[in-house]
């Protein structure tokens, strides 16, 4: 469920860097996914998709057929500093880069605007050029329960020149980051675990996970029910509202793509230019994501370990990829005959079998030496423990470990699992759940336990709306890699196939989740802010190589 060190929480995917920053977002890698634009008079101002359209007026605020949502869509934004105090840091740097903070208030319920209302956290850096703005542009990095305050000045830098053609919006989505909290009291940051090896880590599973849905409803049960994807989507729409703008463009990573797809079937024709990266059919999107990316997690963990053997004479994990491997496989079978401790001092950590297939997992989702060198800390702090002996750690890996197993004052893991289970129903009964993992376990005996073991989900109060399909065509561009180990290309394709007037830009080679202005291609920045440059798609599909940032026609 997914985030880079110069964007704070990288988009949905990227997860905690051991030696760099920690991504509070999601902890494994979540991103997700939007076809005949309509006229915005025949957009949908408010809930599900069977409302009956909204009349709108100016820019799209108008009245809202008696629903008692005009006062949120025709609100006064008070712009101003970003810093909360003396010790916030990041609004600091905010303010300097020139950047203004303001709340929106929006309805908790929907079909109840009249009454308890929350409000979510916005960010703006206005355009420069203003002779030739464009618009304003919405931004996710993805989770879910990504922030996004934090990115306008980085998101602009990669923009490059059209840049200062756009007001640049962040917003934490509703109950995330500066938004209004949700807080379970969980004594993790993560809920993901892995099974393990017997029946005994399973029951293990099954009681940690019912107890974190537990703490969750004991707290917020009256909150639970409207933490969804769809909602976030008619924040959005209050946003643009908010904005004074007729229409938004939108740039969505992972979780992201799902969310700008979802606001595009509600509010059709209320969309400008929408940039998808990491992107993820509706179909795919769930609690049990993970599922579908088995194979290309394992194909990311060997690819590292071809490039770990390269490096023998740093690392000594074995010169050839199956030497590697078997060490990896000698660490997890350690940890499943008693805990690793890890550490030193104050900084110590018993690891289990539950804990190393995701610390494994957290650092996949990025080919790059940075993220690479990272797994290498965390396999070689591991391989000693399994030999018992003690490793100082890195000051990263400690601030990774202390989320992980702490939440280490975080909320993130709950506010992901309210969105994730308030999309989506998953199967209730705990032994359909092991029945998967040990169907699994043979092929994948790795990651199989943690990808098919049981979540919060089977035991939290069933969604009460159902899940968003794609009805109407949107013209998107769309961005992704085929070794991609979040979301997946065949479910980016099977997305791009939903829309038919979408375009595909494909990055080949890579094992990497996200990649505008983060990965470093040229290819693909170019194709990107062409787009938003012109607002016109290329007219076919387009093909980067990793390496060189050619393209071809795809």
């Amino acid at each position: 469920m997914t985030t880079s060190t110069r964007r704070v929480p990288r988009p949905a995917g990227a997860a905690p860097r051991p030696a760099g920053a920690v991504r509070r977002a999601s902890a494994v890698g979540l991103a997700l996914a939007a076809c005949v634009a309509v006229s915005p008079a025949t957009a949908s101002a408010a809930a599900p998709d069977r409302d009956r359209p909204a009349s709108t007026t100016g820019h799209g605020v108008g009245k809202n057929d008696g629903k008692g949502l005009d006062r949120y869509y025709r609100q006064h934004l008070a712009w101003g500093s970003c810093a909360t105090g003396p010790d916030d840091t990041m609004g600091q740097e905010l303010d300097k880069a020139g950047v203004q903070c303001a709340d929106v208030t929006v309805p908790l319920d929907y079909a109840d605007p009249g009454g308890r209302t929350i409000t979510v956290a916005m960010s703006r850096l206005k355009a420069t050029d203003t002779r030739h703005r464009i618009g304003a542009i919405l931004l996710n990095n993805g989770g879910p329960g990504g922030t996004a305050v934090e990115s306008p000045p980085q998101i602009r830098e990669a923009m490059k020149g059209v840049g200062a053609r756009y007001d640049i919006v962040g917003f934490d989505p509703r109950f995330v980051g500066r938004s209004t909290p949700l807080d379970c009291s969980w004594p993790t940051g993560m809920f993901f675990r892995s099974a393990g090896p017997d029946r005994a880590g399973f029951d293990r599973q099954v009681a940690f996970q019912k107890d974190l849905a537990d703490k969750c409803r004991a707290t917020n049960a009256s909150v639970l029910p409207y933490v969804t994807t769809r909602n976030t989507a008619r924040d959005m729409d209050v946003i643009r509202g908010a904005l004074g703008e007729r229409k938004i463009s939108y740039l969505g990573y992972s979780y992201g793509t799902y969310l700008g797809t979802v606001y595009s079937q509600m509010f059709p024709g209320r969309h400008d230019r929408m940039v998808l990266d990491g992107a993820i059919a509706p179909d795919d999107y769930g609690p049990r994501l993970m599922r579908d990316a088995l194979g290309e997690n394992e194909q990311a963990l060997a690819d590292w370990a071809d490039w770990a053997a390269a490096r023998d004479d740093a690392y000594h994990f074995g010169r050839t990829r199956a030497q590697v491997l078997a060490l990896v496989d000698r660490v997890a079978e350690a940890a499943a005959r008693h805990p690793l401790t890890v550490g030193t001092g104050s900084e110590t950590f018993r690891l289990d079998d539950s804990h190393i297939p995701l610390l494994l997992f957290t650092t996949l989702s990025d080919d790059t030496d940075a993220t690479r060198s990272d797994l290498g800390e965390v396999v070689s702090v591991l391989s000693e423990a399994a030999k018992g002996n003690s490793t100082r750690l890195s000051p990263g890996f400690a601030e990774m470990l202390r989320y992980v197993l702490t939440g280490d004052g975080s909320q993130t893991g709950s506010v992901q699992a309210a969105i994730l289970c308030g999309d989506r129903a998953v199967p209730r009964d705990p032994e359909s759940y092991w029945r998967d993992i040990e169907a699994a376990r043979a092929a994948h005996p790795l990651f199989g336990p943690m990808t098919e073991s049981i979540l919060p989900c089977a035991f939290w109060d069933r969604p009460r709306e159902e899940p968003t399909r794609v009805r109407h065509d949107a013209p998107a561009l769309i961005v992704a890699a085929t070794g991609d180990p979040r979301t997946t290309y065949r479910s980016t394709l099977k997305l791009h196939g939903q829309l038919p007037s979408s375009k595909l830009v494909t990055l080949e080679g890579a094992n990497r989740h996200a990649l505008y202005g983060e990965y470093g291609n040229a290819c693909v920045d170019d194709q990107v802010n062409r787009y938003l440059a012109t607002g016109e798609l290329p007219a076919t599909d387009r093909t980067c190589a990793k390496r060189t940032g050619r393209v071809r026609q795809g």
